[in-house]
């Protein structure tokens, strides 16, 4: 059997793009092999996930019209497998679908409905219960879904009606560590049921979520076979040979990203797919020659290339000379477009407009936040005008405690370092100048700062980044208490202060952009907290 994984980037609702996607790919893969078994993912004409758009009424009549075309386009000698929504009598099912000689000759349905972190399939589908393996020339494939893999029963129930092959259709999104998770996973589902297993999976970006592909194959002793390319389209071929025990040959092994470099990739595609998709021809950002604009704008280039990324540097009485010094040099050396604008006169307008409101009152961080919403009446008025997507630069740490202005560097549409932490940053500067040195050491080296008063530090306001980034990830991604974090060795005031500034914004994130998740609990889908809560951390 030749078999090849389609790891193909759906766009989400569009079945007649999606269904044209498998078509295109599949008249490649019949060029080399006209009788090949061709893997697509996890509901492949939808997209992944389409959330609400399930309950629309027109779902059935979509789907099957995209059935329809792939029945009567498909080369007929090819075994194509394709995941979509199935309604039955009784609901709707995740379903994959087995199309061959025109039509669809053998259907499944998700057996294990994940419902956690960004997971509310229960929300939409009904769990299937049976078995479904297809004998293609004479090797009986079975086939699974996803969440299915992550579960003994689906896999045994396979084994059971007789499945020499396992394929796992997957839309599996990206965090830091989640390859190595996979390939252990569907390693021991292998070895339990002395069973090969084909893993395809998406890639691409949608809203938060990156599919970050790297399908693979196992033999039934739970080694690596193949393995495509990661965060990239691709068809990846394996040939599957023998008898009674089959075994997976033929087939290439890319080669495996470290942890920066796979989520400097999934930054990229998320940018470069939010932008793409929702038809903006280019973006917007504000350069103030720190760290976390330094790092967008770098990741925008090799998201978009430098023609459709637009710096604007917005100086003001607090800005440090090499601010902006550091700032007109990565622009010049990246070869983006660049602007400098003064927000001086903005600011001393909006105080003597406010003057009268104000009498009587000291100067607090009402002033800091009023020249960050100058800065962002600039950017949102250059959006509107062009047509530009504002990419904001706030960092996990950032948003984690509230130290960001709504309405000000708050205001955008998509913040590609929503889900780093501050210490993150840093490192992936460094990766990033291993690849070709474009954001200045000064940047790099510096201690970060605001530059919204005199001499301002950001550890005047906040523990060392170090300190609190371990906190943040402590309290939001393992979920321990306060009393649980002091426990391990962190000063009982800092962890008391980080936790309640964590729970006082959910406001401000509620009201933040969409940004890349990188983490297993993100701002986002990942974390649903209310904003008005009695309970406090203890």
């Amino acid at each position: 059997m030749n078999l090849c994984m389609g790891q193909i980037n759906t766009f989400v609702g569009d079945w007649r793009g999606n269904c044209e996607r498998v078509i295109t790919a599949c008249r490649s893969a019949h060029s080399k092999c006209s009788n090949a078994v061709v893997v697509f993912p996890e509901l492949t004409l939808t997209g992944y996930p389409p959330e609400d758009l399930l309950l629309r009424p027109s779902l059935e009549q979509d789907t099957e019209a995209a059935l329809s075309q792939l029945c009567a386009e498909l080369p007929s000698t090819l075994w194509v497998i394709v995941g979509y929504p199935r309604k039955k009598a009784d609901g709707l099912y995740n379903s994959a679908g087995v199309i061959h000689g025109g039509k669809i000759v053998a259907e499944y349905d998700k057996q294990s409905l994940p419902n956690y972190q960004v997971f509310d399939e229960k929300r939409y589908f009904l769990a299937g219960s049976d078995a479904c393996v297809v004998d293609v020339d004479g090797i009986k494939v079975g086939i699974t879904i996803c969440e299915d893999i992550w579960e003994a029963g689906p896999a045994a129930r396979a084994r059971a009606a007789g499945a020499q092959l396992l394929i796992n259709l997957n839309a599996s999104p990206f965090h830091r560590g989640k390859p190595n998770e996979r390939l252990t996973m569907v390693s021991e589902r292998a070895r339990d049921n002395d069973l090969p297993v084909v893993y395809i999976n998406q890639v691409g970006g949608q809203d938060e979520l990156v599919f970050d592909g790297g399908s693979f194959a196992v033999n039934r002793d739970g080694e690596l076979a193949v393995s495509a390319v990661d965060f990239e389209e691709a068809l990846c071929w394996l040939e599957v040979e023998g008898g009674e025990d089959l075994t997976i040959r033929g087939g290439a092994q890319a080669e495996p990203r470290d942890d920066l470099a796979a989520v400097w990739q999934a930054l990229v595609l998320g940018v470069r797919d939010y932008v793409n998709k929702n038809g903006f021809p280019g973006v917007v950002l504000g350069l103030s020659g720190g760290i976390d604009s330094a790092v967008t704008l770098a990741v925008a280039v090799d998201a978009l290339g430098a023609a459709r990324v637009n710096a604007v540097m917005m100086p003001f009485r607090y800005t440090a000379s090499i601010s902006v010094e550091d700032a007109q040099a990565q622009a010049a050396a990246m070869g983006v477009a660049y602007r400098s604008i003064s927000i001086e006169p903005l600011y001393e307008s909006f105080t003597s407009a406010l003057a009268e409101e104000f009498e009587g009152l000291e100067p607090n961080i009402t002033e800091e936040n009023l020249q960050a919403r100058c800065r962002g009446v600039l950017l949102m008025s250059i959006s509107n005008k062009k047509n530009l997507l504002v990419l904001t630069t706030g960092n996990k740490s950032e948003l984690a405690v509230g130290y960001s202005t709504l309405y000000g560097d708050m205001a955008g549409g998509f913040d590609a370092l929503k889900d780093c932490p501050k210490m993150l940053v840093y490192a992936l500067a460094r990766y990033r100048n291993t690849l070709n040195a474009c954001i200045p050491e000064r940047v790099i080296t510096r201690p970060p700062s605001a530059e919204l008063a005199p001499d301002q530090k950001d550890e005047d306001s906040l523990p060392p980044y170090d300190v609190l980034d371990a906190i943040i990830e402590h309290y939001v991604e393992r979920d321990l208490s306060a009393r649980d974090i002091i426990a391990l060795g962190f000063a009982e005031e800092d962890v008391r202060r980080v936790v309640r500034l964590i729970d006082l914004n959910e406001y401000k994130r509620r009201q933040a952009p969409v940004g890349v998740r990188i983490t297993q609990r993100g701002f986002g889908r990942d974390r649903r907290y209310p904003i008005t809560w009695a309970w406090r951390g203890p």
